[in-house]
């Protein structure tokens, strides 16, 4: 690999082989070919006297050994990508050559395979989004119970368990999946609709039948395994379909974003980690540290897809009439970027989800240190069942919290809220049955059902209908 040029980090780092062949030269020619043989294939299908048997023969021989040799050269004569390959198709087929491409435009080509391959990139990015699903819900299913501290504004707040709170990442990834599914389902073809979109040369190819000039796009659509092509268009399909593609990918980043800056917080605070290799460095000088690296890089990842999904929004609304060329630089680098980061943050994802560490001491520690604060009402109410006078208990509570609260904050104490309330006659509680009363379990509400629930009506259903996912592994590079 030379040194001396830039290449794309999303190539040498971060995406996957799988990714990267669906956004490269060859797939892309190879596509070409494919939807050469198929526009040929329906022509000869609607009695089109000039396509025979024979032609359509030698094109499928040769639609894999791309001679991509005379395809370059005559590029540089021509300057025109299309053209260069039309004519080395036909050197290649000798026979087929005066039919290649008939009565299309660049755009049969260029814009269909656009569309075949962001088709292929969702059919991937599902199903390692549906991998991660897989790996976040053994592990919520084996933490459903373990009560750990909640936050609100980053605030101690009322206990849930870790389980549960991996169902929050959880029903992200789902309304993405779900956003991902109906995008394959709505997504077709351009079809044959030649220069400006009124399909002028095949009305013409086929002696004014209207029937059969609408007959060629079904077949061409049938034939590249599309339910259909968009029923109109310019010469080239509408570009909000990038912009409404790319707004899926923007919402899997999010997703994967917000899981990570959370593992991120929960790294400091000791309580989950990231996958941590043997011989991984955390630090070139700090020889003891663990950064959370791979969620760091899913955070940067995601920064960069959910900016770039502005890219096809500003190019579809500056399309002018029938069709504009303003969109073809940005296109090419924007939509596919988009893809290849995606997929990075996938398998990061992925990644991190089938290795994350729990430290159930540190989570125990942490919410005991809060919880005393917020058992005080459930205190408060079996002192008043007791006979005690509400609001004066009330206001005891309130100035025992305050002096416990002093001696974390400022004194850097251990939280004794509880020895306090126990000392103070007016509550008739002693240190141990208060300690009873602070069981974990008895603060996280349904937490433990509301995982069960959700993992057995949205998730298991979900596996079921694709169960590779669940042995998927990921590919990290660096």
């Amino acid at each position: 690999m030379p040194k001396d040029t830039y290449e794309s980090p999303l190539n040498a780092r971060y995406a996957s082989r799988e990714m990267q062949y669906l956004f490269s030269p060859d797939f892309k020619f190879r596509t070409w070919r494919r939807l050469w043989i198929a526009l040929a294939e329906a022509e000869l299908e609607l009695g089109l006297a000039a396509v025979r048997p024979e032609q359509i023969d030698q094109m499928r021989a040769f639609a894999q050994e791309i001679n991509y040799e005379v395809a370059d050269a005559r590029e540089k004569e021509v300057r025109h990508d299309v053209m260069a390959h039309v004519y080395a198709f036909g050197e290649q087929c000798p026979l087929a050559k005066p039919i290649i491409h008939l009565g299309a435009t660049s755009c049969y080509v260029g814009d269909n395979t656009d569309l075949i391959t962001m088709r292929e990139g969702l059919v991937l990015l599902h199903k390692k989004l549906v991998a991660v699903l897989a790996a976040l819900g053994r592990f919520a299913e084996q933490y459903k119970a373990l009560p750990c501290l909640a936050f609100t504004h980053f605030q101690p707040a009322q206990p849930t368990t870790v389980g549960k709170r991996a169902t929050l990442w959880m029903q992200e990834l789902l309304l993405d999946e779900e956003a991902i599914t109906h995008q394959l389902a709505q997504l077709r073809l351009l079809g044959s609709k030649g220069t400006t979109g009124t399909q002028a040369s095949f009305l013409e190819l086929f002696g004014g039948d209207h029937a059969k000039c609408r007959a060629l796009d079904q077949k061409i659509a049938a034939k590249m395994g599309f339910p259909g092509c968009y029923p109109v268009a310019g010469q080239t399909y509408s570009r909000k379909v990038d912009a409404q593609v790319l707004d899926v990918l923007s919402g899997v980043a999010q997703s994967a974003a917000k899981f990570a800056a959370d593992l991120r917080l929960l790294q400091h605070l000791k309580e989950m980690e990231e996958p941590f290799e043997a011989n991984q460095i955390g630090s070139s000088a700090m020889a003891y540290k663990r950064n959370p690296m791979r969620s760091e890089r899913i955070c940067s990842l995601a920064r960069y897809v959910i900016a770039d999904a502005l890219n096809p929004a500003m190019t579809a609304s500056a399309q002018w009439f029938e069709r504009t060329l303003d969109d073809s630089a940005n296109k090419r680098i924007a939509v596919a970027e988009a893809f290849l980061a995606t997929d990075a943050i996938l398998s990061l994802y992925l990644n991190v989800a089938q290795g994350l560490v729990v430290y159930p001491k540190m989570i125990e520690k942490r919410l005991w240190a809060e919880l005393p604060f917020m058992a005080t009402e459930n205190i408060l109410m079996d002192a008043v069942r007791r006979g005690g006078d509400r609001q004066e208990l009330h206001e005891r509570i309130r100035v025992h919290s305050q002096e416990a609260a002093k001696q974390v904050k400022q004194e850097g104490q251990a939280n004794d809220l509880l020895r306090r309330i126990a000392a103070d006659a007016a509550f008739g509680l002693t240190l141990p049955q208060l300690e009873q009363m602070l069981a974990p379990a008895a603060f996280v509400g349904r937490a433990p059902q509301q995982t069960e629930e959700f993992l057995a009506e949205h998730i298991a259903p979900l596996l079921r209908q694709h169960g590779d996912a669940e042995n998927m592994q990921a590919e990290i590079r660096v």
